[in-house]
């Protein structure tokens, strides 16, 4: 339970932080600069990494002690984060910094992730995963919907490089709680057997991954689903003004993302019991063509107040097929596995689905119209839907294999 608790505020805390500074750096790299590109490419450094550095992150996470691993990476990130306000209270702040800093936070954030993959299930224990990641995401999804509810505030009280200052502390507080659990880590062995390179090491964890039939098909319907939630959240805003006929200045923007994200604590909430009756596989057969009707009537509202019950329950089958698929893929990899299997997979979604979700859908936009780019996002989870049904004869005898 302690080990639980640390790891819970830590991640809890981390998230608000950097909740903050997903609207601090835009922010203030258009107060220093008035570029729209750079503001773009703030954007893009958060998902970069994954994609430069996924895989190795993974190999690093599953060599090394990972809370050490975890520790390190928070206290780099004070670091990292921290050096931005310091160089404005100097005077000596350029976009090159903040631009490197938002990336290297990002990179750093990786390292930490792949370590807390592995962390979790040791901590807490397999039979408790189901309840303990949807209390990381319940936790996780609440706090940024305040973090960025907050930081439109804490920029105008301080400033944008001071709301920058609150995320450094918050990675200090973040290393500290994680220190502080208790964990011996047995993928590291006694030491004495030989160890496969990076590489091998890499294609070790692919093999795994691409052999696990029920595994291989859940990341592959999760990569579609994220694919349609960054066409889906990329476009939200030009579907509310051209569609739903609500100005960009309207408060109720904001209240269409956040049902988004309300929509994802109650799924998160719901899987632990539905886990209890079900296995996984069950729940994605039903989570993703339930995911693809709530979608389609989002899709196809034109009543903003339909759209946002559409969307909460739309945001609640979205987020639950995320923690499903995570958990269940910490359940049946091995723990000296954990980092490169799972961020792998995080690999695929948040570095590819979700970046090109959002690009393929606002260049569907561009040509055609926005609800074409939005009804592309809904057919990307129809065809994960198929993907599973279509998997499901034979997936379901690999599916009955013991939990390692």
């Amino acid at each position: 339970m302690h080990n639980f608790r640390n790891l819970w505020l830590s991640r809890v805390l981390s998230v608000w932080g950097s909740s903050v500074t997903l609207v601090a750096l835009p922010v203030l790299v258009y107060q220093e600069t008035k570029s729209p590109v750079l503001v773009s490419l703030v954007a893009a450094g958060e998902a970069l990494p994954y994609v430069f550095f996924g895989l190795l992150a993974g190999a690093v996470a599953d060599r090394v002690h990972r809370r050490r691993l975890m520790v390190a990476a928070d206290l780099l990130n004070c670091v990292c984060l921290g050096s931005v306000p310091l160089a404005a209270a100097l005077g000596v702040l350029t976009s090159g910094h903040i631009l490197a800093a938002a990336f290297l936070s990002s990179t750093l954030y990786l390292f930490f992730d792949a370590a807390g993959y592995g962390l979790i299930p040791a901590a807490v224990g397999r039979d408790r995963l189901p309840e303990a990641n949807s209390a990381l995401w319940g936790g996780e999804t609440a706090v940024r919907i305040a973090g960025t509810a907050m930081a439109g505030a804490l920029i105008a009280v301080t400033s944008a490089s001071g709301a920058l200052a609150l995320d450094a502390l918050s990675f200090l507080a973040s290393a500290l709680l994680i220190r502080g659990i208790v964990y011996t880590p047995a993928h590291l062995g006694d030491g004495t057997g030989d160890r496969p390179g990076l590489l091998a090491s890499i294609r070790e964890g692919l093999r795994f991954l691409w052999g696990h039939r029920v595994l291989r098909t859940m990341t592959l319907a999760g990569s579609l689903q994220s694919f349609a939630g960054g066409a889906f959240i990329g476009q939200l805003v030009v579907f509310a003004d051209r569609v739903l006929g609500i100005g960009t200045s309207d408060a109720r923007i904001g209240l269409l993302f956040t049902s988004w994200s309300a929509g994802g604590i109650l799924g998160a909430l719901l899987l632990p019991r539905l886990r209890r009756r079900t296995s996984a596989l069950r729940i994605m057969l039903i989570a993703l063509p339930a995911s693809t009707v709530l979608g389609l009537a989002a899709v196809l509202a034109t009543d903003w107040r339909v759209a946002l019950v559409a969307i909460t329950a739309w945001g609640s089958t979205y987020l639950m097929v995320i923690v499903n698929t995570m958990t269940y893929a910490q359940e049946v990899t091995p723990e000296e596995l954990q980092g490169r299997v799972n961020t792998t997979r995080r690999m695929l979604s948040s570095g590819l689905g979700v970046p090109l979700g959002a690009l393929v859908a606002s260049s569907v936009t561009v040509a055609v119209h926005v609800r074409a780019g939005l009804l592309l996002a809904v057919a990307a989870i129809a065809l994960a839907a198929v993907v599973v049904w279509g998997a499901y004869p034979w997936t379901r005898v690999a599916h009955r294999e013991t939990v390692v």
